[in-house]
């Protein structure tokens, strides 16, 4: 992380600390609304740049009702260094654009069926229909990136892309594989997720005509929160409820992805525990969840995980001290700050 001296004074920091955390993501969302308005009609209207005869299934990727958690760091960080314009739009709607192309592969590798409420592309047309469409909205936004004057907006997409793709085979490589090391998830994390927490807040500093240590700053928030958002989202899927996951508990686990906490727990179990554990998983059962979050509560794997969570924040935070005081600054500090209410629901 690049080393940055705070810009808050004393009692500047201490309201901060004492603030209460968002209590809602409209409330995190509201000032920025009428930009994220404007990136889902961009979205939208891209269903008609693809053939005829694949509008479904543009419409069905495109037009769909997620939290724009991507697009959102675009406006915020955006309004960090100055105003919003037309192009920070079209660059939250190709990053978003790429996110939603893995969503739809995603699906297909997960065997899932629901995605936000309602059938996935695969489910409604089948796997071969999904791996392709998802590439064209890997091809698309990769077009969309190319209009604009500068080579460096299409070149940045493109590494990024280049990126979360390899992040999600090395991921597919490690499923079952209880050999690999909490460090090995935390980068495949970076490199699947945070990585486009990153480019939304690269591109908007590029499109602001930011300076090079206020375009790294931002970058290195986009890493630390976006890796806090992973393994928070890891977490809930263990310690949560099956509303805030929005699906059934245990889904990586019956996947065969072993995230922080089975990792942190099948290195402090028993030998004979370990066995057991590693039974249950590569062969996923009813009831097998039960078996795994005993274990993990038994081995108190829970409050090193949320403490985790904590360091990357605090480093994102941190990173966020290096800009002006601004708006969009604030709202960052925000989202850092409802991602960490979230979290200690988990311990409750």
């Amino acid at each position: 992380m690049l080393a940055v001296e705070s810009k808050l004074s004393p009692v500047e920091d201490a309201a901060r600390a004492c603030a209460k955390p968002p209590s809602s993501w409209k409330q995190i969302v509201e000032p920025v609304e009428p930009f994220l308005d404007a990136v889902s009609l961009r979205l939208a209207q891209q269903v008609n740049a693809f053939d005829p005869a694949l509008a479904p299934y543009a419409e069905y990727a495109l037009t769909g009702n997620g939290k724009h958690l991507r697009p959102t760091l675009v406006a915020l960080a955006a309004n960090s260094l100055g105003k919003v314009n037309d192009s920070h739009v079209t660059v939250a709607a190709i990053i978003e654009m790429v996110h939603l192309a893995t969503l739809v592969h995603d699906d297909v590798m997960d065997e899932a069926e629901i995605r936000r409420g309602k059938l996935t592309l695969a489910a409604s047309w089948g796997n071969e229909i999904a791996v392709l469409f998802g590439d064209c909205l890997f091809a698309h936004a990769l077009k969309l990136a190319s209009s604009f004057p500068t080579t460096e907006i299409c070149r940045a997409v493109a590494t990024s892309t280049n990126t979360v793709c390899s992040g999600e085979i090395l991921q597919t490589h490690n499923r079952r594989n209880f050999e690999k090391s909490r460090h090995d998830y935390l980068r495949v994390l970076e490199m699947k997720t945070a990585e486009l927490f990153s480019l939304s807040c690269d591109m908007a500093a590029v499109l602001g005509n930011a300076s090079t240590a206020h375009r790294a700053t931002l970058r290195q928030f986009g890493l630390a929160f976006g890796t806090a958002y992973q393994i928070y989202d890891d977490c809930v899927d263990l310690f949560g409820t099956e509303v805030a996951a929005g699906k059934s508990l245990g889904t990586d686990l019956a996947k065969g992805k072993l995230t922080y906490p089975v990792l942190l727990g099948w290195e402090r179990a028993t030998p004979l525990e370990r066995v057991r554990l590693e039974d249950s998983i590569n062969d996923w059962q009813p009831g097998a969840f039960a078996f795994v979050n005993e274990l993990l509560a038994r081995y108190e794997t829970l409050q090193p995980s949320v403490n985790l969570i904590e360091k990357y924040l605090d480093q994102a935070r941190q990173s966020l001290r290096a800009l002006p005081e601004s708006d969009g600054r604030s709202g960052l500090f925000g989202v850092t700050d409802y991602l960490a209410g979230q979290t200690a629901t988990l311990s409750q």
